[in-house]
């Protein structure tokens, strides 16, 4: 299957216990680390969740269920380690990680930057702004360009640039990364989502494409979800294309149903685990 990768989607299948360590060489916390198991698939690119036009046909009217605004408190707070070192950090506690209408958020891009639209009940969907009122993003298994209030299709917007750690390129390589794909879609397509590609122009590593990274059995990414001021959890990943699929999938479903997935599974294996000792107990 190895040639095989770039034309297919890995999915979410379920968690598994795999043996992780802390990132900062310190287990402080109590009870199992989690991995994360993976399928392959031929499912399509991450889907926006209506059946509206992104250049602008038909903005007003929307089929299918009603859109529900993006809520602050519900949004799922983590850290991505390679290793040792935190490469992407989210809080929404800390500063720039307002939101605006897509109106005001225009009058502050700047050429080069990454704009993330926000909704809830959908996947995050990232755009690198490339002047003129205009973004490029992966749209539908297509590299586009629209006007960003087409793009963001009424949804909340923000200015993302420092939530990966990675030193950025000049503003105008990003524009040209960006600018070059357009037109690309389907099997010409070397991104699985619109974070990947986004992030890949500003950052121009391959990690973020199909296949970047070589999937050999270790984990070196780490994500860190926060599901309280006092606790987290860590799960495990061989790569960093892998890892934003699952959050991005937390992100779809958002903190609350986050928290209750990982505590369930959580219950399940300190069940399995109580369960095995009693039949030990018996049968010795």
């Amino acid at each position: 299957m190895g040639n095989q990768v770039d034309k297919i989607k890995l999915s979410h299948l379920s968690y598994a216990e795999v043996p992780t360590v802390d990132p900062n060489g310190q287990d402080t916390e109590e009870g199992p680390r989690i991995g994360v198991s993976y399928i392959f698939s031929t499912d399509d690119e991450e889907q926006e969740g209506d059946n509206s036009n992104v250049d602008g046909a038909d903005k007003e009217h929307h089929t299918g269920t009603e859109r529900k605004q993006y809520d602050k408190r519900n949004e799922v707070e983590c850290a991505v380690y390679h290793r040792e070192e935190c490469i992407y950090e989210k809080s929404v506690k800390t500063a720039g990680m307002e939101t605006y209408s897509p109106e005001n958020v225009l009058n502050k891009c700047k050429a080069g930057d990454l704009v993330e639209f926000l909704t809830t009940g959908q996947h995050p969907h990232w755009a690198v702004y490339v002047g003129d009122f205009q973004v490029v993003h992966l749209h539908r298994a297509e590299i586009k360009n629209s006007f960003l209030t087409d793009a963001s299709q009424g949804r909340r917007c923000r200015i993302v640039n420092e939530l990966y750690k990675f030193k950025a390129l000049s503003a105008e390589m990003v524009v040209q990364n960006a600018m070059e794909q357009v037109g690309a879609k389907d099997t010409e397509l070397s991104w699985r989502n619109a974070e990947c590609f986004a992030a890949w122009c500003r950052f121009g590593k391959r990690e973020f494409k199909m296949g970047g990274e070589i999937r050999i059995g270790k984990q070196p990414y780490r994500l860190k979800i926060l599901m309280s001021d006092k606790q987290s959890r860590m799960l495990g990943f061989q790569c960093l294309e892998d890892l934003i699929t699952e959050k991005r999938r937390h992100d779809l479903l958002g903190r609350t149903s986050v928290v209750q997935e990982l505590a369930n599974h959580l219950n399940s294996v300190e069940e399995i685990e109580i369960d095995h000792t009693l039949l030990l107990q018996i049968l010795l």
